[in-house]
């Protein structure tokens, strides 16, 4: 059978995505930070774009922008933006530009640090700007100052490294040994030296080491506590205390006074260095309740306002003067410059319209707090504002609102729904704090079972299998009855 090759015309369609589309769904996901950041970046790269003052904003019209954007012959490009009504001539633009005494400028203006007249010294960047010192350099100080034998210290700093940021060395000491190429011995010693530096405990290979070299610093006299640490740790996460106190011979009380002392103690000292830091969330959405009706504010703050440069519109005006790469070049960067104010107002259009969708369905939870919460996944607002389902978990990713109930991440308004034997739904969120609110109200020695909580939920018009109890407890961090229970 032979075999031969053919052309052959096929008419399909397919769905491709343009660079605008590509650009739009790239910043829906973005972070006012984010979008900030893409601003400024493409005002770099593109000519086209400048930062609108709040005179240009008042002076732009619709329609010469869309006369502006028919002029472009391979792909007309349509805006909803204003631009500016007041052009002017490209001649008048290059006889004001070669009136400008650049000698002047550059020594008044754009160079403040010469060596003319009106010199004012100031700090260098480095003396105003303060870093948080990290666990590293503080053990290395320590280290600086204590060990001065070269050998040691140098022994000293591949350890230091290889302390995590809890202030764990889980690194075997044959490996510092082969690295460093020192004696076993000579690692012990900046081992145990390093260990008695600050914060206490740090440099220890476990958790049970570091409590016992804490317990050694703090209450250096007392052997129970030490023998509690170094062997009956399991007993006493079981709150087994009538074991360990006869194992250890002495009274519960006596073992009560223990644990609570190494309650007291860091199981992760090097946090005390490194603290995480705090991350401060500025909202996206503001929600502004005025006449019983809540109005979504976008938060703009800091987001450059774009337009189209006056002075490079004209030059795409007269681009038949212009050689043919030049050409391409200028009404590729226009259109980029179109597309990007298209993108960031399509942005702000569809936060808009998901913020008051939700407000449209959690108006309850707005008004009277949690308890009103209700369930709502992504499709029921993607069927309220006419858009996909993929778009609206873009738009909501890493986004927040500031409500009268606090502030939220949009994310937190979509969640499951739990039936109820009046044949409502109660929201996921809302029976997790009915959960939490159960535990926090039980009696400490006769702890509420997931069972219990089930039977105490169905009296609240909560229909949930027990497992589900367990599912929410563990993900509120709730231990179960077992270790919820005080004994003594």
């Amino acid at each position: 059978m032979g075999m031969d090759i053919k052309l052959q015309m096929k008419l399909s369609q397919r769905l491709i995505m343009t660079p605008a589309l590509q650009q739009a769904i790239k910043m829906l996901p973005m972070t006012r930070m984010e979008l900030i950041s893409a601003i400024r970046q493409e005002m770099e790269e593109n000519p086209f774009l400048e930062e609108a003052s709040n005179e240009d904003e008042t002076q732009e019209t619709d329609a010469e922008v869309a006369r502006d954007a028919a002029e472009v012959p391979e792909e007309p490009v349509r805006t909803e933006f204003q631009e500016d009504a007041v052009m002017k001539d490209v001649v008048q633009e290059k006889t004001r530009t070669d009136e400008i005494d650049w000698d002047s400028y550059l020594q008044e203006e754009a160079y403040d640090g010469g060596t003319g007249e009106g010199y004012q010294e100031r700090p260098s960047l480095e003396n105003t700007l303060k870093g948080s010192e990290s666990l590293y350099d503080h053990l290395l100080w320590q280290l600086n100052v204590t060990v001065l034998d070269p050998k040691l210290n140098e022994i000293g700093q591949i350890i230091i490294a290889d302390i995590d940021d809890d202030g764990f060395f889980k690194t075997p000491v044959a490996e510092i040994v082969q690295e460093s190429g020192a004696t076993l011995e000579e690692v012990t010693q900046v081992l145990n030296i390093i260990k008695r530096f600050d914060p206490t405990g740090v440099g220890a290979a476990d958790v049970k080491e570091c409590l016992q070299i804490q317990a050694e610093a703090l209450e250096p006299d007392d052997p129970i506590i030490r023998e509690i640490i170094a062997g009956h740790l399991g007993n006493l996460s079981e709150r087994n205390y009538a074991k360990i106190a006869r194992d250890l011979g002495v009274d519960v009380e006596r073992v009560m006074e223990s644990m609570e002392f190494i309650r007291s103690l860091d199981p992760a000292p090097g946090r005390t260095i490194n603290p995480e830091k705090a991350h401060y969330v500025e909202p996206d959405l503001y929600l502004i309740k005025m006449n019983d009706e809540y109005h979504v504010l976008l938060n703009d703050d800091g987001v450059p306002r774009l337009k189209i440069s006056p002075y490079y519109r004209t030059i795409l005006k007269g681009k038949e003067q212009v050689q043919e790469s030049a050409k391409e070049f200028v009404e590729s960067k226009f259109r980029a410059a179109e597309w990007l104010i298209k993108s960031i107002e399509q942005r702000r259009q569809t936060m808009l319209k998901v913020g008051r969708s939700i407000v449209k369905f959690q108006r309850g939870f707005l008004d009277n707090g949690m308890s009103h919460l209700k369930p709502l996944v992504l499709k029921d607002v993607a069927d309220d504002i006419g858009m996909h389902e993929s778009t609206i978990s873009r738009v909501t990713r890493n986004k927040y609102i500031h409500t009268p109930q606090g502030i939220y991440e949009l994310k937190f308004f979509f969640h499951s729904g739990v039936d109820s034997y009046l044949g409502n739904t109660v929201s996921s969120v809302r029976v997790k704090e009915m959960i939490k609110k159960i535990v926090m109200e039980e009696d400490p020695k006769k702890p509420a079972t997931d069972d219990k909580i089930v039977k105490m939920l169905e009296m609240q018009d909560v229909k949930i299998a027990r497992r589900t109890v367990t599912k929410y407890r563990k993900e509120l961090k709730v231990p179960p009855a077992s270790k919820r229970k005080k004994i003594y």
